[in-house]
């Protein structure tokens, strides 16, 4: 029942920004820091959050919107995305083979104007912030493209993607290229980092150079079969395929594999973010034991699209890997749902309790990016990033309930801004 006094939020109205200091009441709040609270309350002065617990407990003055039967809890992290692909969903036939699907893809890259690019990020940005994503980090293929978009309508961490396949420019001239798109953004929710691709198009000297920045960085490794043919074997597709490049290929058939290739580069860290990691060696598991802790996202549907090797999270996470969820693009994927990949780890890791899955998409994206001082929990001092399920019946299983959420989500605040 609503108390008196309070008022009832209409998710379908205009975003609105809150008075100065706002209370916003729920069945329960999901904090990611601590047990559930039941009728729980999160205080809010502009972008931040001041306060969290019971209703019954609340001192503070200030106006109260009541938001109802309704499960609260942090805005969902999309830890690795390229939302320059959205408009290529459903249009990669099934591939024969991972340099087949490549391919594809630059095939319809060639056919897509900038116009195009910028509308596959727009629409990208919508289907996010349609299942409760307030925060996504995204390789951007085209960094010059950031120069003609508007500040991006989520918290959005930008890598700008580096490739020195048949580059003409060296290492330097990429890295300051990339940078300079940054300039002038300082107002943008989010970050800025870079991408060197992958270790087969990305070479030493420009992971090197990225890596001298500071800048947080993300680059994809081991995701196929074929890139450890190449590498460790010196034959298979994708090795004939980065070969018809013209790509010099001394660092492929010496019997290493992807992640060794990296860890001799010297360059990991925990400002590093490896995407994928599905193809690995017993002498990787042994090198990871002392390697640095850097941070690693899996792909659960766009692993399953391709077909590729179960991912191993229970052995990394016991090695002390911090683990978060992307969704990758929509060139491998059906959607940019942040609950259908949890559900998809729920079917595939039936070890991993809901809790765990679900702060692969909140604690463990924040610290992925660098900000698990700021986002990824219901926290005093924390962004305020919410989002608000009506889910019925949640005072049992609750956090299975919230990976089973299946619907645009109705209700999301954005550093204190509540959205439609």
């Amino acid at each position: 029942m609503k108390q008196s006094g309070t008022t009832r939020s209409d998710p379908r109205a205009d975003p609105v920004r809150p008075a100065a200091r706002t209370t916003y009441r729920a069945k329960f709040l999901v904090t990611m820091d601590g047990p559930p609270i039941e009728d729980g309350v999160v205080t809010i002065v502009d972008d931040r959050i001041v306060g969290v617990g019971r209703f019954g407990e609340l001192r503070e003055g200030g106006s109260i919107t009541d938001l109802g039967e309704v499960v609260l809890l942090p805005g969902l992290i999309n830890a690795h995305c390229h939302l320059d692909f959205t408009l290529l969903r459903g249009k990669i036939e099934p591939p024969r083979s991972f340099a087949d699907w490549i391919r594809q893809i630059n095939t319809f890259r060639r056919e897509l104007t900038e116009q195009d690019y910028l509308n596959s990020v727009a629409f990208g940005l919508e289907e996010a912030q349609r299942w409760g994503t307030t925060t996504i980090a995204s390789i951007e293929s085209f960094p010059s493209l950031l120069d003609r978009m508007p500040p991006p309508p989520l918290r959005t961490w930008w890598f700008a993607e580096l490739i020195d396949v048949r580059a003409a420019l060296s290492a330097d001239e990429i890295v300051a290229g990339a940078l300079a798109h940054f300039a002038g953004k300082e107002n943008w929710r989010g970050g800025f980092g870079l991408s060197p691709h992958a270790p087969y198009t990305a070479s030493l000297q420009l992971t090197r150079r990225a890596a001298q920045t500071g800048r947080p960085i993300q680059i994809h490794v081991a995701e196929s079969e074929e890139e450890m043919e190449m590498f460790h074997d010196g034959r298979g597709p994708l090795f004939e395929f980065l070969q018809s490049l013209g790509r010099p290929m001394n660092d492929c058939g010496q019997g290493k594999t992807p992640l060794a290739l990296m860890l001799d580069r010297g360059v990991l860290d925990e400002r590093w973010i490896v995407v994928h990691l599905n193809e690995l060696s017993e002498d990787d598991f042994a090198r990871l034991e002392r390697a640095p802790r850097f941070q690693i996202v899996h792909c659960p549907r766009s692993s399953r699209y391709f077909g590729h090797r179960e991912f191993a999270l229970r052995r990394l996470r016991e090695l002390g890997f911090n683990i978060a969820l992307g969704t990758d693009s929509l060139a491998s994927n059906s959607s940019l749902s942040l609950f259908a990949e949890m559900r998809r780890v729920r079917d595939s890791q039936p070890w991993l309790g809901p809790e765990q899955i679900l702060e692969m998409t909140t604690v463990n994206g924040a610290r992925a990016l660098g900000q698990s001082q700021t986002l990824g929990k219901i926290r005093q001092g924390f962004q305020a990033d919410l989002i608000a399920l009506p889910i019925a019946n949640p005072s049992r299983d609750l956090c299975e309930k919230i990976i089973a959420w299946s619907k645009p989500v109705p209700w999301m605040m954005l550093a204190g801004i509540a959205l439609a």
